[in-house]
Formats: C-alpha cells, structure tokens, sequence
C-alpha cells in the first residue's frame, strides 16, 4: 500500500496516512468512535520530503496495515509550527472537505486574482485563526504579515482566503449583506468603516475567530506562502461547482 503525506490546517499537523486523499477526507472530516468530525482542510506533501524538523522516516516506518489488513488512516508525525517548516514548493494539491466528507481538490496557479476596489475580509486558517478585515489587497496583506520588517508583529508562514464581502467592501454603512452569514453584522460595519475613514490598513474583527468558517463565502481561493514566496489556490466559481461539483457544492451549502 501507498503511503501518503498530509499537511492539515484544521489542526495545523503533519500526517502519514495509507489513505488517498478522497478517502482521508472522509475519515478525517467525519471522524471515528475516538474523533470528532467536521470541516477539514489538508494539502497533500510530496512523499518525498524530509527534513530535519520532522521525525518522517520514523512516521512512514508506524504507518503499516491493522492486523486485519486494514489501511492505517493516521500517524502524526508533527501537530507544532508545521507550516514555517514545509517549503511550498512540497505542497501538492489542497483538499476543502465539508463535514460530511465530500472532498474537493485544488491545483495552485501562477496567477494571482486581478486586484479589485474596495475594503477586504481575510479568514486566516494556520497558524493563528483571526478574521481580520483590511484596505490591501491579498498580495500585500500577506507581505504586511510575514514579510514586513518594521511590523512587531508577524508570522513565519500563514494560510489563509479572502472571504466575500459584497456592497460592504466599498459602502459598509448603507450596503446590502444580501446571503451574507457573519454574526455581529453591526460590528463588522463598523470596523470596515474605520478602514474608510481612518488610516489604517488593517483592523481586527474577530480575535478568536474558530478555524472553520462556510465555504461558500469564499470569494476568490485560498493563500498559503512564508518568506520564501506565496502561492495561490483558486476556487472554482459557483457555477462550475453546481455543475462539475455538485454532491460537494450542495455539501458546503448545507
């Protein structure tokens, strides 16, 4: 049996797995009698990689069939600052998994979103979980966060998406939320409308923001990068996923 690597984000973990990457989705987002269950995030490594900061020679070597035959579905091999250590040029395909397990896989691309007007909204997903709202577009965000030398405060590596925010991004006060499902709407108007007014490129909008959050808010695609460079995984549109996608799209809305 093959043996796989997963980088999760949902928790930010290093996994061995003799599962394909549709049936860890399943396993890891429904879970077992021992786990819990819902959403998961998780790129696929080049089985390839080693590193010093991993023990992964020692994880492949755990990772062998049950007694039984059965495939084991997980060896941790790391659940601590995983993301600085992988370079992303390890990183292989990105796996959204809804609760239910319906999995949906990303190619990266070499082209970034066309930058737009107006105020954005950043979910990040490892390692830290914030929503932060922002006047940069998603390129310069992730320079301010990880890459900005006067900042006090920044990080190694980040993953994250930029999430939709409607007639909110260029009027928070009088624009309509239409399907939008954040809580605290009131709030959140009141923080885009400090970027409008004040001169500031970013403000908090939810400090302990959970790790998951609804797919379908999702506006362009998902973000991951460290010092050494970013790389951008797009979503497919809505109609491309009601029409190529469908047991996955329904999932995410559900």
């Amino acid at each position: 049996m093959s043996v796989y690597l997963y980088l999760s984000l949902i928790p930010e973990a290093l996994i061995a797995s003799m599962l394909s990457p549709e049936e860890f989705g399943v396993y890891y987002a429904v879970g077992s009698k021992k786990k819990s269950s819902g959403q998961a995030i998780f790129f696929q490594v080049n089985p390839e990689f080693r590193s010093k900061y991993f023990r992964i020679q020692e994880g492949l070597a755990r990772c062998v069939p049950h007694e039984d035959g059965a495939p084991k579905a997980s060896i941790y091999i790391s659940v601590y600052r995983v993301l600085e250590h992988v370079p992303i040029t390890e990183l292989g395909k990105l796996y959204v998994v809804t609760q239910d397990g319906r999995t949906l896989g990303l190619e990266h691309s070499e082209e970034f979103p066309v930058n737009d007007d107006g105020l954005h909204l950043y979910k990040e997903i490892a390692p830290v979980t914030p929503l932060i709202a922002s006047r940069l577009n998603a390129i310069d965000f992730f320079d301010l966060i990880v890459r900005n030398p006067t900042s006090l405060v920044t990080l190694p590596a980040v993953a994250f998406t930029e999430l939709r925010l409607g007639e909110l991004a260029t009027d928070p006060v009088l624009g309509q939320a239409g399907d939008l499902p954040y809580s605290n709407m009131d709030h959140l108007r009141e923080v885009l409308l400090d970027l409008k007014t004040k001169s500031v490129a970013t403000k908090m909008v939810d400090r302990i923001s959970p790790a998951s959050f609804s797919y379908r808010t999702v506006k362009n695609g998902f973000y991951v990068g460290n010092e050494n460079g970013l790389r951008y995984y797009p979503m497919p549109s809505s109609e491309v996923l009601l029409a190529q996608h469908y047991r996955w799209w329904r999932s995410a809305n559900m």
